[in-house]
């Protein structure tokens, strides 16, 4: 199985490390990770843009999907639906934590709770991600 930081220097040159997503613990059922609400992942206001949510929590269910991933094969989110909940305020941190709703041979569904530097519910995000076939 991968671990935290063979998973953290994949996403450090892709659009996670861009973000500043840091991995904190990755197992099959469950990723949990941070990161600090910067002012360029912002809307009006110093709050977290609801698009970052949706990045930060699309990463984590696509690395606990290749955790999951026979040798070869790849993923792509198919489906992602959010709820907004409550905001993030620039310069704090928010933490992820995705847990494996199901894991199957052809898609794996993923659910993300996104919590602020209080421990206040920002986001919930259910996605469904595609295992693809390895390219000849």
């Amino acid at each position: 199985m991968l671990d935290v930081a063979e998973v953290q220097k994949l996403l450090e040159p892709l659009f996670p490390g861009l973000m500043g997503v840091r991995l904190l613990e990755l197992s099959p059922e469950r990723v949990l990770a941070e990161m600090t609400v910067r002012p360029d992942l912002c809307t009006t206001g110093g709050i977290m843009h609801g698009g970052a949510y949706m990045a930060f929590a699309d990463t984590l269910g696509a690395v606990g999907t290749l955790v999951n991933l026979p040798s070869g094969k790849g993923t792509t989110t198919t489906d992602s639906s959010t709820k907004f909940i409550a905001g993030a305020k620039v310069h704090t941190r928010v933490l992820g934590e995705t847990k494996a709703l199901h894991r199957g041979r052809t898609t794996m569904v993923w659910q993300t709770n996104v919590t602020n530097s209080d421990g206040k519910l920002c986001a919930v995000v259910t996605q469904t991600q595609l295992v693809l076939e390895p390219r000849s």
